[in-house]
Formats: structure tokens, sequence, C-alpha cells
């Protein structure tokens, strides 16, 4: 579909309620304050952002969607000048530009708050918004006026913070509004909010909405991204959605429901996705009246996951679906230890537990592979070998090295079962494709023999061989016993995979059910905050 059109929702679903926006909302005759035609860019060879567009335009908030590796990070890293492009044009106010550095594209008037603010906390909220900026006199900083230009500025925007007071004794929800008046100062055209909600309470969010929606109405051009639907459809007036570095398409809020988003934002249509062969057996052999491998009660962390409670069973796949920042990750880091829970217990084969730290659910034999591969996962100077056996060691104790003869036949094993490729132990772990690294690390907690193994995207960014090779493996491993808690993006993979789904939307558990008779639609209404009517909710007549 063109860039340019702005159709009506297709599909099922509502479309969001319409509301008073700045006059060029609705008008996309209107010359944008930006616009980013052909934009491509490739890293080692592969291609991160492929013929992409981006139109902004004053006095508009324009949310910027996608999942994981849609090239959200990419694009805005384009247009502030961190990355050069290899191909396409940048314009900003009628004039093309080509910004090699941050404060080049700051200068053209775009300024950017990251969701981790990059403020001195020990300066004085006036010093953070005038940093390099500051009035002098007499050859020193002029305080006073320095003081009087910070309040004019929060003054405008309606915040009620001392400009003296130091940034660091201010909690982050008003730091956040502090690095927004610092680009405001600066007169910035553009202003782009990277996930600046993800750790703020719903005053905080209340409260940041309120200036968004004051500079909106001042003229300024507002790129927002973030995962909550919710506010997506509360703030924003237009929205462009990226998949797998690919523009799907550019909407009006207004014209646009949440169902269809989550459709763009996923990719494939309804039918196709249904369409696709579900290797469930026909007869669900999972004994629940057992005592659960891993079982939670009212399992939760402040600001990252609502009390939730969970049972998993021996041989049983627990599909965990939700969209990027809905719970599933934490859901998974708490299970594991990786991060500790505020609330709640666990209990391991009926006896609780407390995991303080991963070793200990090491101990009570469960497994995490997490969803970032490269960061908490693979080491890419070490090779094969030593990746593979890199868990089992530990849990034997550094003091003890497991035997050469043991440490070949395992590696051995694990190479071949797993079709691992090249099939040399002895290869640089960094020399691997994404798919192979993948096989590794699950090979390394596959050594430790655990009774229950937490997959967190273990198919992001793989081809369609690995990917078909890996859910093999899952559904072998349930077959032998194991429980498995299986988490991903691709609806129709955790479909494929699952006896029972759980449902997450915004940092809690909304749904879980038994996988006997499940749709991509249901699941999608479900995470569009959509549910269909029970039949004794249904109307009758």
């Amino acid at each position: 579909m063109s860039q340019t059109q702005t159709p009506a929702a297709v599909g099922s679903g509502t479309p969001a309620p319409t509301r008073e926006v700045a006059p060029t909302a609705d008008r996309p005759a209107a010359a944008p304050v930006v616009e980013m035609q052909g934009i491509s860019i490739a890293f080692g060879g592969v291609p991160a952002l492929d013929d992409v567009a981006l139109r902004l335009y004053p006095g508009e908030v324009h949310a910027l969607m996608g999942e994981n590796g849609a090239g959200k990070s990419t694009l805005i890293k384009a247009l502030t000048g961190v990355y050069a492009v290899d191909a396409g044009t940048i314009v900003v106010d009628g004039r093309e530009e080509s910004f090699t550095s941050p404060a080049a594209s700051q200068a053209a008037g775009i300024s950017t708050v990251y969701q981790e603010v990059n403020l001195c906390t020990n300066l004085t909220v006036a010093e953070n918004m005038l940093l390099g900026r500051e009035p002098r006199r007499l050859g020193g900083i002029h305080t006073r006026a320095m003081n009087r230009r910070a309040r004019a500025t929060l003054d405008r925007l309606g915040l009620d913070i001392d400009p003296a007071s130091v940034l660091g004794r201010h909690p982050i929800a008003v730091q956040q509004l502090v690095a927004i008046a610092r680009a405001v100062d600066v007169e910035a055209k553009v202003l782009i909010l990277d996930e600046p909600t993800s750790s703020l309470d719903a005053d905080e969010v209340a409260r940041l909405f309120t200036v968004m929606r004051t500079l909106r109405d001042q003229g300024t051009a507002i790129v927002f991204v973030s995962h909550f639907l919710d506010q997506i459809f509360e703030i924003s007036d237009r929205l462009t959605v990226l998949r797998n570095g690919r523009l799907v398409g550019e909407r009006m809020v207004a014209e646009t429901s949440q169902l269809e988003l989550v459709k763009l934002m996923l990719g494939r249509e309804l039918a196709t996705l249904e369409e696709l062969d579900r290797e469930v057996a026909a007869t669900d052999l999972v004994d629940r009246s057992a005592t659960p491998v891993l079982k939670v009660l009212g399992l939760g962390r402040k600001g990252s996951l609502q009390a939730t409670d969970l049972a998993v069973y021996e041989g049983e796949v627990v599909g965990v679906a939700g969209l990027l920042g809905s719970g599933r990750t934490e859901l998974a880091r708490l299970l594991f230890g990786a991060d500790t829970a505020d609330t709640g217990e666990i209990e391991v084969h009926g006896k609780t537990r407390r995991f303080r730290s991963p070793r200990h659910a090491i101990d009570r034999r469960l497994a995490f592979s997490s969803e970032n591969r490269r960061a908490e996962g693979v080491i890419e100077d070490l090779s094969v070998a030593d990746n593979m056996l890199l868990a089992m060691q530990a849990s034997r104790g550094w003091l003890r090295p497991i035997p050469a003869a043991q440490r070949h036949a395992l590696v051995t094993k694990y190479v071949e079962a797993l079709d691992i490729r090249p099939a040399n132990p002895d290869a640089t772990m960094r020399n691997l494709s994404g798919g192979n690294q993948q096989k590794v690390l699950l090979a390394r907690w596959l050594l430790t023999e655990p009774e229950l193994l937490v997959l967190d995207e273990p198919t992001r960014g793989i081809d369609v061989g690995a990917k078909a090779q890996i859910q093999q493996l899952v559904a072998d491993l349930a077959r032998r016993g194991m429980a498995v808690v299986f988490i991903s993006a691709e609806l129709e993979e955790v479909l494929r995979l699952s006896d029972r789904l759980v449902v997450m939307r915004e940092r809690r558990k909304i749904d879980e059910r038994l996988n006997d008779d499940v749709s991509v639609s249901d699941v999608l209404e479900l995470i569009a905050g959509q549910e269909r009517p029970t039949p004794e909710e249904a109307p009758r007549g």
C-alpha cells in the first residue's frame, strides 16, 4: 500500500475514537517538517532498513511502531546522524540534509529523549537544560539569568519544577520532563521520544502526555516510540509501522483499530495465518492432575510484572503470546531468578523454593534461553565447545573441569543431534550464523538435563530451515517429558507448539486456555484488548 494513502481500518475491531488534534493532522497536503524517502542501511551486508519512508508533520504526535528488530531504532539513528544511510534522502524543512553526527541533526532542529535519560544528575535542572549554552557575565556563568531562562521554558510547558534544584533529587519521570524541556530550549522542530513511558506509572504518564499535547499544539512534530497500544491510541495522531526493516504503511490513528495495528506489526493476514498447519496432537496427553514441575502463585515485580499465577506440567509446552512490552520476558526472567520477585511463591515439584539468582534455578533443574542472544547468551570470542559447555561447567564448579573425553563426547553428540554447522567444535562462535548460534545455546542448556526449559524468542532472526529444526526439537523434548515455556512474537509458532496458551498484555496475564481450538484471530483480539464475549455474555435475541 502506498505510503501516502490513509485507508480506513480493515478487518474486525473498532476504530479508535475521533478526537480533536492539531490542525495539520487532517491536512496531509501540508508540508512535512521531515520527509525521509528510500532509506536503506545494511550492516555487514545484512539489510537493517530497506527502502523505508517516514513523514513528520508539524503539530502532530507520530507513533513509530514495530516489534523488536523491525528497524525503529535504526531509522531514528539515521534521522539523528548516528548512522549514515546507504541510500535514500532526508529532507528537513524543504532542504535535503546529510547528517554526519548527532550534533548536525540537532542543529537542524531534531532532538531525542531516550528511555535512559542522558543528563547529569549532579547538576541542577537549569544547568542540565542549558548545558553548553549557559548565559555568561564577566567571563563566568550568569546563574540568575540561567535560572530565569530555564523557568520561562518550564512555565511554557506547564511544569512546576525548581530550576535551581539538583536533578538527581527528582524521580525519573521528572528527569525525562527536564530532558524534554532541554530539547524545547534549543528550539527543536522535531522531538523524538524513545520509549519514554516504559518505567512510569499512570500519573507520571498523564503528566508526560500533558506536556506532549502542549508541544504538539505549539507546532512541534513529536515522534513517539512505545509498545503500549493504549498509550499510542490516546496520544498519537498518525502512525507508521515497520516490520523486518521494511515499511508496512502509514495510517491516521483515528481511522485505525487496535486489531488492525496488531496485524500490521505481526505480519500476514489472518486468513494466511489460519491456513498454517498446527502440529498439535489430537489428544492432550498431559496429566494435569499430577504435581506440576513448576508452579508460581502471585509472582510479580513492581514496574515489571503484575502478580501472575502459572503452572507447567511434565511433557507440556506452555506458549506465551503478547506484544513487545506485554510482560513475556519479564515473566521468563522471574521464573528463572534472573530478576528477583517482589511478590509471590515458586514451587518446584510441590516444594516451595526461592530463586535469588539463576544458579538457584539451575540447581533445581530449570534452564532459560534469553531473547537477547548476543548480550546474554553468546560469548563470541569463545569456541562452539566452550559456549556449549558453559552452563554445565558452572554447575560443576570452576575447580572441577569436565574431563576431556566426556567433553568431546558431549559436544560431538549435540553438534550432530542439532545439526550445528559448521560441525567443528573449535570454530569461533562469532563466525556461526544466528540459527546455529541459537542451536549452541539450546545445547548448552540441554547438557544440564533440565526438567523445565524456558525459551524466550528462540527462533527470532534465524532462517526458516533453522526455525523448523528448533520447533521440531521443542516438540520432541516435550514428548520425552520435558516441561517447556515457549515465548514468541510469531503467533502461528506459539499455536503450533503449545498445549496451553497464556496471553500477556501490559505486563499482566490476561488469558489462559487449553490450545485445543484456538485460532490466530482469537489471540490477536485478546492482544488488541477486544476479548470475545463468553456464551453467557453474548447478546440474546
